[in-house]
């Protein structure tokens, strides 16, 4: 039964992790990414000491919550393990605010609809409560790019609600926020957890404000229902995307919603008018196909040289994100510099999804993983890969010699075990801040390499690109590694693109030269 609001107030912005415990939640960070930035601040802080024996003792229990699938005690040792790192004490109450999320089926939501938000747990906490608590929930708007300490703005109250129960994995609490007065935007939902005049810790959660959302989508249905096969999956793209986060398959940050929408609507018109509005196009665009394994439309940002004709076969970047990122990345990230280097050198430059921000683009030629959702992501990871490549082919007049593979972190492990999984593809492969499989060199051994890695890197250590060096040594592989001494795990890359492309135009697949 819903509780309604007893009383009005206002409270502060926090962040969220939590992970989906049934269906109907939220896609929040991946166990993967809490892993990588836990081990990073490791390596970074290097404890020593009292630190370093409460964190062996963080980990000996990380292993055994890991064995047994027990992935909320793995967030909650994460959590403990960052906070010591962070000079912290580990409370009772500290361990009591981890354990709270909030949850929703309306991340991406419509103000006409009331938004419904359950406050649960993700773990039992330590901390002994005596009787019930309270909540105090607002709405918060997210401000990009302000100062960490500077005080959200509250846009509304949403009231006081009593009878929380101490155990929120038990007994979930439902609350109904009236939504009917806020401007579309993106906010959080702020809800504190109070025992008297207390808070005992916060939970929040990001959501997308859209009038009229569900009109908009069985719009563009309707559409999509009528349209050149060609352009189906771009009408389609929003529609998906808000279905698959509402039902906790995709974090919200990773669709924008309103460019979403626009650039669909865009296409409605041309639909209409009976054109094709990417025909002749060239400079930075999004595209979607449909996967039909996954039965998920996926993008892909792809950058066409203004020099193309489709007269002259022209060469072909891939470039896989890193962890959490998504294929944007390489176009709105390090200083924007690889669609700039694409128009100077003349290259078609498609950077996919893959799939997940964490999908891995496959395993390589190794085992498959023994979890059937993570075999189903890498599979799908690396096809997405594949396919959005197989798109670019159809479009455009390819160079079928000189198509090239890069990454960036799990970017450049991606790329490691790609090249090793489909090696008569690639021209040359760009691998920054990597690692791979030694043995897997001989099945890419004709492959020229481009690798570059920092010795200072504390996210992925050095010797992981070391060992694909002596590898490449020794089966006598063309490449190029630059070590750069002092660089950590990001600041290698922008620098070197350049030096990348150089590399890529003098080579081209079977050896010869461009």
């Amino acid at each position: 039964m819903l509780r309604r609001a007893v009383s009005l107030g206002c409270c502060a912005l926090a962040l969220s992790v939590g992970a989906p415990l049934v269906a109907q939640a939220q896609a929040l960070t991946s166990i993967t990414s809490l892993y990588v930035g836990y081990s990073s601040r490791k390596v970074s802080v290097k404890p020593t000491g009292v630190l370093k024996a409460q964190l062996d003792s963080v980990d000996r229990e990380l292993q055994v919550a890991s064995r047994f699938g027990q992935t909320g005690e793995v967030r909650r040792l994460l959590a403990k393990g960052n906070t010591l790192l962070a000079g912290r004490p580990w409370t009772d109450t500290t361990d009591f605010h981890t354990s709270l999320l909030l949850r929703t089926e309306q991340s991406l939501t419509d103000p006409a609809v009331p938004l419904v938000v359950r406050l649960e747990q993700l773990y039992a906490p330590r901390l002994q409560l005596s009787r019930s608590l309270h909540a105090h929930a607002s709405l918060t708007a997210r401000s990009v790019g302000s100062a960490p300490t500077a005080r959200p703005t509250v846009v509304k109250a949403l009231g006081t609600y009593e009878g929380v129960a101490r155990d929120l994995r038990e007994s979930p609490f439902v609350m109904e926020f009236d939504m009917r007065d806020v401007p579309d935007g993106r906010y959080v939902v702020s809800v504190d957890v109070m025992d008297s005049s207390n808070t005992l810790g916060t939970a929040v959660l990001n959501v997308v404000v859209r009038e009229g959302l569900a009109q908009s989508m069985q719009q563009l249905e309707q559409a999509a229902a009528a349209a050149p096969d060609a352009l189906r999956a771009e009408l389609l793209f929003p529609v998906d995307r808000v279905r698959k986060i509402n039902r906790g398959d995709l974090e919200v940050r990773t669709f924008d919603v309103a460019s979403g929408f626009a650039a669909a609507d865009s296409v409605l018109a041309a639909v209409r008018d009976a054109r094709d509005p990417f025909a002749g196009r060239t400079g930075d665009m999004k595209r979607h196909y449909l996967l039909e394994p996954a039965r998920e439309v996926m993008p892909y940002r792809l950058y066409v040289p203004t020099t193309y004709s489709p007269a002259t076969p022209m060469p072909v970047i891939v470039a896989l994100h890193g962890l959490g990122q998504t294929e944007d990345s390489f176009f709105d990230a390090y200083g924007r510099a690889l669609p700039k280097l694409a128009e100077q050198h003349g290259y078609i430059l498609v950077a996919p999804l893959g799939y997940r921000v964490d999908g891995g683009y496959g395993w390589g030629v190794s085992a498959a993983p023994t979890d059937p959702a993570a075999r189903h992501r890498a599979a799908m990871s690396e096809l997405d890969v594949m396919e959005s490549l197989a798109q670019v082919r159809a479009l455009y007049n390819v160079d079928p010699d000189r198509i090239y593979l890069m990454g960036h972190s799990l970017g450049a492990i991606g790329t490691w075990k790609m090249a090793a999984r489909f090696p008569g593809e690639w021209a040359a492969i760009g691998a920054f801040s990597g690692q791979g499989v030694p043995s897997t060199m001989s099945r890419m051994a004709h492959i020229p390499a481009f690798v570059v890695h920092g010795d200072n890197d504390p996210t992925v250590a050095v010797t992981g690109s070391r060992a694909m060096v002596q590898a490449m040594k020794a089966q006598g592989v063309d490449h190029v590694y630059l070590e750069v001494p002092g660089g950590n795990h990001s600041n290698v890359v922008e620098p070197h693109f350049a030096g990348m492309m150089e590399f890529f135009n003098a080579r081209r697949r079977g050896g010869g030269a461009r």
